[in-house]
């Protein structure tokens, strides 16, 4: 037998359609357009504008990030010139204590005592 699968889906779908108005599908769409056109323009306009604030949020933050990383480095040359102070005061000590013990063996030696 022949069963309702049998059947195309598509039989008898032109026939049961009505006449399509041309002028009434126009003026449909025009309306459907006119009703949100204006609403997705003003979401335009917003998305644009919301798009150059972020253009310039991304160009402040890049100009705060380079300040900061001035910074950085000007801290790495201050912890640099503190610890150069620290090893030159060292030096300094060295040198203190090598004249100190040449003072001392000068006069070892000037004492008659052979080092």
């Amino acid at each position: 037998g022949v069963g309702p699968s049998d059947a195309s889906p598509d039989e008898g779908v032109e026939e049961d359609l009505p006449l399509i108005d041309e002028k009434a599908v126009e003026q449909l769409t025009e309306g459907l357009i006119s009703h949100y056109l204006p609403d997705l323009q003003r979401s335009k306009s917003a998305l644009q504008e919301l798009t150059q604030n972020q253009v310039v949020l991304l160009e402040t933050l890049e100009q705060e990030i380079s300040k900061f990383k001035e910074c950085n480095s000007i801290l790495d040359i201050n912890a640099l010139f503190s610890e150069a102070k620290h090893y030159h005061n060292k030096l300094v000590n060295i040198r203190n204590e090598m004249m100190m013990l040449h003072e001392k063996t000068s006069k070892l030696k000037v004492s008659g005592i052979n080092i």
